[in-house]
């Protein structure tokens, strides 16, 4: 019988613990599962608790600061030999602060050996009382003293916004600012639990559910197909740009901060023209952004698509900069051959183009 797991990410240590505390003190017959990593020491502190107290307290020197090597070396070996004893009806993993889970979602959906030991049933996030601040703001990780490596350069709104938006609950602080509870749950994807305070928590139900990770995964990289509703309250905005025509990749290196900065997130999926066979991800927060090779389109034509939330007013320059971004109609028209380059500019952030002759 598989354990089901809950997954709990966050950007605030005390803000995580709380909410694994509410959730071990309503599933008694549960383990929990918290990972710590110091990016100085380089040393991954797990510890194991349930009930009767602190099973196992144990410290592991990574080769790398990073979380993959922090999944590979303990966090899943960890994971599947509790569940493979059967001793408890369920567990808790507390991944390291500003980790995002979408990593260890997709090695449990991929991994036919966990999966035979492991179900997860939801991922939680917890969220601080300074939410805007941490979703919308300029604040970098390692000013924080939450990185995860000695050279993490994330920023803690992408990040933050990131955990929200692959969660199927999210707990805020009991006093949230004004407007943090509005803001979460636009960015929250439109089936997920929104709640204020631990105590609203329904850790039963959480364990019997059923993650759905296409839905998880099509709004954290809205395409053509995603449904993004529109946002109901009156102090935040959303402007969802789409078009079939790629950006040009000069234009998007020379003007990104125009649709890249300012005090709202932005996420979405592009493509250009000298790399039509990739799907590039766009994932952006407080002023700090991120682009990044995703995928492959496949079947599915490609399309250029940022979905934008903040609060206040929408600036009124975002859909002409989205548009100067976009090849031209003129352009469009090209032969797509004339696009055929070894280079195109965006190699340290894309790599290289894999579809050159």
């Amino acid at each position: 019988m598989r354990a089901p797991l809950v997954v709990v990410t966050g950007i605030h240590p005390l803000a995580m613990d709380a909410t694994m505390l509410g959730l071990a003190w309503d599933l008694p017959t549960a383990v929990s599962v918290r990972h710590h990593i110091d990016p100085v020491s380089q040393v991954l502190t797990r510890t194991v608790s349930d009930a009767g107290g602190v099973l196992e307290r144990a410290e592991t020197r990574l080769e790398h600061v990073c979380v993959g090597c922090a999944l590979r070396e303990d966090i899943l070996p960890t994971l599947e030999r509790l569940a493979r004893t059967g001793r408890w009806s369920a567990i808790v993993a507390g991944l390291p602060t500003a980790t995002e889970a979408d990593q260890l979602v997709h090695v449990l959906a991929h991994d036919r050996r966990l999966a035979r030991h492991l179900r997860l049933t939801g991922v939680v996030a917890a969220v601080g009382s300074g939410a805007v601040g941490d979703l919308l703001g300029e604040d970098l990780l390692l000013e924080r003293g939450v990185q995860t490596d000695p050279d993490d350069e994330r920023g803690v709104g992408e990040v933050a916004c990131s955990q929200v938006e692959l969660a199927d609950v999210v707990v805020l602080d009991e006093d949230p600012h004004p407007g943090s509870v509005d803001l979460v749950r636009a960015l929250a994807r439109p089936d997920a639990t929104v709640v204020v305070g631990t105590h609203l928590l329904d850790p039963v139900t959480l364990v019997a559910g059923r993650r759905n990770h296409s839905l998880a995964d099509a709004w954290r990289l809205p395409q053509a197909q995603t449904v993004v509703p529109s946002v109901t309250s009156d102090g935040v905005w959303r402007v969802d740009l789409c078009s079939p025509r790629p950006f040009h990749p000069d234009r998007l290196l020379d003007q990104v901060e125009r649709l890249g900065a300012g005090a709202h997130r932005s996420r979405g999926a592009f493509w250009v023209p000298t790399r039509p066979g990739d799907l590039l991800g766009w994932s952006g927060a407080g002023g700090q952004l991120s682009i990044f090779n995703e995928a492959r389109w496949g079947r599915g034509a490609p399309v250029s698509r940022v979905v934008l939330t903040g609060l206040g007013t929408a600036p009124t320059d975002l859909a002409p900069a989205f548009e100067d971004l976009l090849l031209t109609p003129a352009e469009a028209q090209r032969d797509p051959a004339s696009w055929a380059v070894l280079e195109d500019g965006l190699e340290p952030w894309l790599g290289d183009i894999r579809d050159a002759a």
